[in-house]
């Protein structure tokens, strides 16, 4: 992955305690494909050990938040990290898909107290999805995982202070 194509990496101590799950949506698998490599990337470089993390396929980013939510209730995990990618079509599918996907990750943040991190692409079309991992937009799957490695050091934190 060219460095210059995603966020820089801000978050400056090793996160090699935390544990990160992942869910991937199978459906537009090129791209979530690609979401994932860069979020592994990211994880990696900030030292989140492959013992560390686990990752689970679900058929499609409708699903991400179930999966999320039976994950975020093994009390095991730092951070979850959902990727999916929504591409409008020629129907209404795409505004129920995305708006519920956004609203049950969301739901199942607030419900376990817990960083769970929208990493799904809603685009226009392929094109733009593509721009976005890697292209001309970044790397929407590395950005996902330094926000998820972000916001579980922050939980930490928080966690400390209000003892």
């Amino acid at each position: 992955m060219n460095p210059k194509n995603h966020t820089p990496r801000i978050f400056q101590q090793s996160a090699s305690k935390f544990r990160i799950a992942i869910v991937v949506s199978r459906f537009n698998h090129p791209i979530t494909e690609k979401l994932l490599m860069g979020a592994e990337q990211c994880l990696r470089e900030h030292n989140v050990s492959d013992k560390n993390r686990k990752i689970v396929y679900c058929p499609g980013s409708f699903e991400l938040p179930q999966v999320a939510n039976r994950l975020a209730a093994q009390k095991k995990w730092d951070a979850i990290i959902c990727l999916g990618a929504i591409i409008r079509g020629e129907t209404p599918h795409f505004e129920y898909i995305s708006t519920e996907t956004a609203r049950g990750i969301q739901d199942v943040a607030l419900r376990h107290s817990l960083p769970v991190i929208f990493g799904v692409l809603t685009t226009d079309n392929e094109q733009q999805a593509l721009d976005r991992i890697g292209g001309s937009q970044g790397h929407k799957g590395w950005d996902a995982a330094l926000t998820a490695i972000e916001m579980a050091a922050l939980f930490r934190t928080l966690k400390r202070t209000s003892r």
